[in-house]
């Protein structure tokens, strides 16, 4: 059967989500961390800023230093309060007439209260304590209910534990050659039906215009029943994709990137998971193929997958003409 001849370079996808005006758009459509890179503006800081999305996203060093310090910084000011109306408003301290002694005995009271835990040995006394230890204990079964929240977001949201390489390969694939780039998990969770979809970016001069063209790419084997060791995806180079005939420079110049989605069915959280990422011709290497990157161990009688070594390649040596071909092309690569 004779092979197709240009489908997917006249045929682009019309509706992504992303500006076909190159001019309009930056040098990287999606992050490494599978986030559009774009940002907004026209409404106010608070408007577009979300606590809670912000909050779920911290890393957990940061989240927790967050509400350390939060925790923290409220006691004070309730201390501060309590010393401002006397410490002889709270019954059950033993007070040398130290300052410092004071203050101390005022923030762990204030710790007392804003946990509701209260050992009943210093109490408020008279009605502007009382008023003050009241609202610090409504503060604070807000502020723990508001926590917990955040946590219960935190570790049961479902989340891809995936890592992918940091580079996609130029590489030999069925006596011709094949973009690739590599995924795994990071996580005992066990993943499965797992599609992926790669879409294709590239700047391209079309009725005088520079415009972006997405084109989807057709893999050689999109969809895996589970995901225990790497997946290395796989996109044949064939006279059918817009990549065929396209040197480096060409690919460089064409601005080209690759917008990667998985979706894959997580039976820890019985849900979809989805994980993004994106390339762009800077994250390409050409001439070279990936190294295995898991292997058997007899001591303990296990494979193991070994995740520092996911973009771990060798070089190789391509024999095929590269030439561009432009006659069954509806647009051309910009030229300097």
């Amino acid at each position: 059967m004779p092979r197709r001849k240009g489908i997917y370079s006249t045929h682009s996808i019309p509706n992504t989500g992303f500006a076909e005006d190159k001019e309009q758009t930056g040098d990287r459509l999606i992050n490494r961390d599978g986030k559009a890179n774009v940002s907004i503006s026209g409404i106010s800081r608070w408007k577009k800023f979300s606590i809670y999305h912000a909050m779920l996203d911290l890393k957990s060093w940061k989240f927790f230093l967050i509400i350390f310090t939060f925790y923290t910084l409220l006691n004070f000011v309730f201390a501060v309060l309590y010393m401002a109306l006397g410490i002889n408003h709270l019954k059950g301290i033993i007070s040398d007439g130290s300052f410092s002694e004071d203050f101390l005995e005022a923030y762990f009271f204030s710790a007392q209260t804003l946990t509701t835990v209260g050992y009943g040995r210093v109490s408020p006394i008279g009605l502007p304590a009382n008023i003050v230890a009241s609202f610090e204990a409504l503060i604070g079964i807000m502020t723990l209910a508001i926590i917990t929240g955040l946590l219960y977001g935190r570790f049961t949201r479902p989340k891809a534990y995936l890592q992918f390489s940091e580079t996609a390969l130029i590489a030999p694939f069925r006596g011709g050659k094949a973009l690739m780039f590599r995924l795994a998990p990071t996580k005992k969770n066990s993943i499965s039906d797992l599609h992926v979809t790669v879409t294709l970016s590239m700047s391209v001069m079309e009725d005088g215009i520079m415009k972006n063209k997405f084109y989807p790419l057709p893999l050689s084997m999109d969809k895996i029943m589970s995901l225990a060791l790497n997946w290395t995806v796989v996109h044949p180079i064939e006279d059918d994709s817009p990549l065929y005939g396209l040197s480096k420079e060409e690919i460089d110049k064409a601005r080209t990137q690759f917008i990667v989605s998985v979706k894959g069915f997580d039976e820890g959280f019985s849900s979809m998971v989805v994980a993004r990422t994106g390339y762009t011709w800077k994250d390409i290497k050409y001439g070279a193929k990936f190294n295995p990157m898991y292997k058997y161990f007899d001591t303990n009688n296990v494979t193991m997958l070994e995740l520092d070594k996911i973009d771990d390649f060798e070089k190789v040596t391509f024999t095929e003409n590269l030439n561009f071909k432009s006659q069954n092309l509806k647009f051309k690569i910009p030229r300097d």
